[in-house]
């Protein structure tokens, strides 16, 4: 269901809502926010010199390390009597990241959530049973707002307690969760230990994000637990959850919501904007923010953009699945490694499970990475030469499509640890 008219705008309309947006938002935090005006200066740009979208690539890129420089409000727009709401990331590199909304900037958030959900397939009849962590993470509070502008039923559970959740769930009869696609599979195991089969529950839909995934998940979530897994991203520092979302109808790449968020794919070593159809960094441009707006955020996510129209009529540009993070890839010999390239082998095996962890770590000058897997019960059951082949399968996999060796190490069902937000799936030893 499209929630907004906006979303089938023809591209030349949206440019020029583009545009006209972006000239004010220029104007706007010049005038507002010292740092912006001092960055502008220096790059000999001014609000007036904005005339096309292409000059957006005058203006210079705003990082992580420029929030974490300004914290906690010197990148604010508006006095902090006009912010209603500030959100933080969890800090755990260093001073958090602060975000700050005024009234109009929750309004604008909970509409892009309703469009969110209503791509997912989601109506004003749905029970979306919210697992996602309330609190000043963006997800919970986030997704709860959308879902009421939607007119659904919101059960505003959080993350974690997963006994709980699965008798709400059942109880309830909740249509739609939302969570990480990790914790699903938590609720699922934790359904089937309690002989419940969630495919038997009233639930239909899986709204999904906070972590990368890979196809193959998806149809693992999807096959045992009976739903539509969809594919949702955001960033606290953008707005949260609510900048793009797969659409029931394809499931083609996630519709990113240009009419509030300018979108550039560029390359991460240059900084030169690539074309549509090449992998890159991820940008965004916040066109419509009041309290925290932003001009070129670099998001460190991987992806690339597709122009084509989408068979659900929406006309926005899409996002691939993330594939990775910049600063989160793993270089293994000089090979750029991301986790969802290993978990998209997994997924291949049966009685491979979607539990693994990769540990990286240096003896001597080498780098050497072991990926520790859970399998079932009755594939750990097997004999020892059974287990040793399906080891070694799985080692020359990674090494055929990642171009690195890794070592593999099969393991007992439920001994990687389960995560309620975001899956811990890299411990890296090395000093570097």
């Amino acid at each position: 269901m499209i929630w907004n008219e906006v979303e089938k705008l023809p591209r030349e309309e949206l440019r020029k809502l583009q545009l006209e947006r972006l000239k004010k938002l220029v104007e706007w935090v010049y005038n507002r926010v010292p740092f912006y005006r001092k960055r502008l200066d220096e790059a000999g740009v001014k609000p007036e010199d904005i005339k096309s979208l292409e000059d957006i690539q005058r203006i210079p890129f705003t990082t992580k390390d420029d929030l974490r420089d300004n914290y906690p409000f010197g990148l604010f727009a508006v006095d902090l009597e006009d912010v209603v709401r500030i959100h933080a990331s969890s800090g755990t590199t260093g001073k958090p990241t602060v975000v700050g909304y005024t009234k109009q900037d929750i309004e604008l958030w909970a509409e892009v959530m309703a469009r969110t959900l209503a791509a997912a397939g989601a109506t004003k009849k749905d029970i979306v049973q919210n697992a996602y962590g309330y609190g000043l993470f963006t997800g919970g509070l986030g997704l709860h707002y959308g879902a009421e502008r939607l007119g659904a039923t919101v059960i505003p559970m959080s993350g974690g307690n997963t006994q709980k959740q699965v008798m709400l769930m059942k109880d309830f009869g909740s249509t739609v969760l939302a969570s990480t696609p990790s914790y699903s599979l938590n609720i699922y195991e934790v359904a089937k230990e309690q002989g419940i089969d969630i495919k038997e529950l009233p639930l239909r839909i899986g709204v999904f994000g906070a972590e990368p995934w890979s196809e193959n998940m998806r149809r693992d979530i999807e096959e045992k637990m009976g739903i539509d897994a969809i594919d949702i991203y955001g960033l606290s520092e953008i707005i949260g959850p609510g900048v793009s979302s797969e659409c029931v109808e394809a499931k083609e790449g996630l519709h990113v919501f240009e009419d509030h968020f300018l979108v550039e794919v560029i390359n991460p070593a240059t900084g030169e904007v690539l074309p549509y159809n090449e992998k890159g960094e991820l940008v965004f441009t916040t066109l419509t923010k009041q309290a925290f707006p932003l001009l070129r955020y670099r998001t460190r996510d991987i992806t690339w953009l597709n122009p084509e129209p989408c068979k659900c009529g929406r006309t926005t540009v899409r996002m691939a699945r993330v594939a990775g993070r910049t600063d989160d890839m793993l270089i293994i010999r000089g090979v750029n490694v991301f986790p969802s390239q290993i978990e998209h082998i997994l997924l291949e095996y049966e009685g491979v499970s979607p539990h693994y962890l990769i540990v990286v770590d240096r003896v001597g000058a080498l780098d050497n990475m072991e990926v520790q897997i859970e399998v079932t019960e009755d594939i750990f059951s097997d004999e020892i030469k059974k287990l040793e082949w399906l080891a070694r399968k799985i080692e020359n996999d990674i090494k055929d499509l990642v171009g690195v060796s890794a070592k593999v190490k099969l393991v007992e069902p439920k001994t990687i640890e389960r995560s309620v937000g975001k899956a811990k799936r890299v411990i890296d030893k090395r000093k570097l």
